[in-house]
């Protein structure tokens, strides 16, 4: 699933390669999916979109939005996009198929579940408005200003304290588009055990998360992503991750001690005993 640093690239690559161009012929639903979510009936999405100019795309924490005349295309953290240019050969299946006057293409299609949603401008009702709405509101992460003075109003907030790192992090958008993707490396390097309570960290050490949230993301962004996931033309993020699925068991590059897995929160948890203490 993209997250912050990804749809924040794939947003700036979707702004140098198909902002100004024509939409000729609209596709969407063609291959079913049971856990995609449209706005509305998507068949009526080639009534909205057809002959309008692609505008300007924005990366709201994990989601994708782009303007085009008086509609919005929003594609959900679950949605990998492509685009294609003239003459390439594109897949069968797809929830989401637009071309341009110039013969190229963008693709949507859901790994395990997206939402691809096409609505009017200043109009957007539906059970996904409240987390939209969120997304676009809050700083952004990656921005200036998410700054030290913002994160410590939301660490040292009374509703946090009896959080965990992880929970505080990564649930209830209280920083949009960071999830636990991004979360373990996050934790590793500001050396916090996901499980330790936010009412038990120090200064210094909320201080120091602050500065791993911040350089961790502008790491993976830079490099186009995690290797687990890919850009707008189909190439891997070069950012590969000290804590994942590929490195649990394997040693620690700072003490050697074997990283661990454990079930955490609906998800995994991935840490290095010696290096990430629990308190």
């Amino acid at each position: 699933m993209i997250e912050a640093p990804e749809a924040l690239y794939i947003s700036e690559q979707m702004n140098q390669t198909i902002k100004g161009k024509k939409i000729t012929f609209v596709s969407a639903g063609y291959t079913p999916h049971k856990f995609t979510w449209y706005y509305g009936d998507p068949a009526g999405y080639p009534d909205k979109l057809l002959n309008k100019t692609i505008g300007e795309a924005h990366a709201y924490g994990g989601l994708i939005e782009i303007d085009i005349e008086d509609v919005r295309l929003l594609f959900g953290d679950g949605m990998n996009i492509r685009y294609y240019a003239p003459g390439e050969k594109i897949p069968e299946k797809h929830q989401l198929l637009i071309a341009f006057e110039d013969e190229s293409c963008i693709m949507g299609s859901v790994r395990m579940y997206g939402a691809v949603m096409c609505f009017p401008e200043n109009n957007f009702e539906c059970n996904f408005s409240s987390y939209r709405e969120g997304a676009r509101t809050k700083p952004q992460v990656l921005s200036e200003a998410f700054d030290k003075a913002y994160f410590f109003s939301l660490i040292n907030s009374e509703e946090k304290q009896k959080k965990t790192a992880k929970a505080f992090l990564a649930t209830e958008q209280t920083i949009p588009g960071l999830g636990n993707g991004v979360l373990q490396d996050i934790l590793f390097h500001a050396r916090i055990h996901p499980k330790t309570r936010i009412n038990a960290l120090t200064e210094k050490q909320k201080e120091m998360l602050f500065d791993c949230v911040k350089s961790t993301l502008q790491e993976i962004y830079r490099a186009g992503g995690r290797n687990t996931e890919t850009d707008l033309f189909g190439n891997k993020g070069r950012y590969i991750p000290v804590l994942s699925k590929d490195t649990g068991g394997k040693p620690c590059p700072v003490c050697g001690e074997a990283i661990r897995k454990e079930n955490y929160m609906g998800g995994s948890i991935y840490y290095c005993f010696e290096c990430q203490k629990q308190i």
